[in-house]
């Protein structure tokens, strides 16, 4: 059966590499998105079957009656903070708190309002009683937030490796903060699917799965070999460009761990305080297990290889 499929253009996610291989040509419709909430909208209106999307807007989603559930991992710890040189990062300010301070007065561009990029944020500034003293704006294209930031818009950005690579490239500047420090674990993106078309063609979306979780151990065990493919299909950067990005954060699997799942329901309690949700969302609403852990029943490779791969 056809499958609609909803993607971001970041190319750590495993869409880019399994569309640059072809894994099922014709039979399966990729539409490109700008951001997780225009992916939620889209869901909402029929319009895709399956996404990539960042767990945060599919909780509001989820929270408002959109009828998603996640299935499957993918990558984890996929939030940067980068910005110009004249800033101070780590280690040379190991406090999450007095690297943010710095920024007292000034504003940081992050992708579309409730991105897990913007939840993460604005969760930090409220902790450390910063958003007085802190602007966000909310941009729908990475590209913008990048000139942005070549302009002086903008002192620094909060968004994925992808976005952190381009700034350290293209403006002089650098990652501020790891992204394992900043939010331990946090699911950076999953596998969403419209549960009509789950109980519809439950062995289509196994399929496609599978080709996910393939293509996720493809990233972790070949980088290099990854880079090149995904080069190739872009046109616009070449393999090392893109296997520095693919280092930034080198966490795939496709699995539903714990600390995934535990991860995602510390987002919904953010997302409740923030007031982005005016219901707790419960994890059996957000989780069906049952599919990966049919496909990965072995443990999760979330923490393989970091250590050497890590910048």
């Amino acid at each position: 059966m056809s499958l609609r499929i909803g993607y971001l253009s970041t190319f750590y996610h495993t869409s880019i590499l399994m569309i640059a291989r072809d894994t099922m040509g014709s039979e399966w419709e990729w539409k490109l998105f700008g951001t997780g909430p225009a992916i939620v909208n889209a869901f909402e209106k029929n319009e895709i079957d399956l996404a990539y999307i960042g767990l945060p807007p599919a909780i509001i989603g989820i929270s408002r009656g959109v009828n998603i559930t996640c299935v499957a991992g993918g990558h984890v710890e996929g939030t940067v903070i980068s910005g110009g040189s004249q800033f101070k990062g780590f280690p040379e300010i190991s406090s999450l708190y007095e690297l943010l301070a710095q920024f007292s007065g000034h504003t940081i561009g992050v992708p579309g309002k409730g991105s897990i990029h913007d939840v993460i944020i604005s969760e930090l500034l409220r902790k450390y009683n910063l958003g007085r003293d802190i602007q966000i704006i909310n941009f729908r294209w990475a590209d913008e937030i990048l000139e942005a930031i070549h302009k002086g818009e903008v002192s620094a950005a909060v968004g994925t490796p992808a976005l952190a690579v381009a700034i350290t490239h293209f403006t002089g500047g650098k990652i501020l903060y790891p992204p394992s420090r900043l939010w331990p674990y946090n699911p950076s993106y999953g596998i969403l699917v419209d549960n009509a078309f789950l109980n519809k063609d439950r062995e289509t979306v196994m399929t496609f799965l599978m080709r996910h979780e393939e293509a996720a151990a493809f990233l972790r065990n070949n980088p290099s070999g990854a880079a090149k493919i995904i080069s190739g299909y872009v046109g616009m950067v070449d393999q090392a460009y893109v296997l520095e990005v693919l280092k930034v954060s080198p966490r795939y699997c496709a699995c539903l761990t714990d600390e995934y799942i535990s991860a995602t329901m510390q987002f919904v309690r953010t997302l409740r305080e923030l007031g982005d949700i005016k219901r707790n969302v419960t994890s059996d609403e957000i989780f069906d297990t049952s599919l990966i852990a049919t496909i990965h029943p072995e443990k999760d490779h979330y923490g393989d290889n970091v250590s050497s791969l890590c910048l």
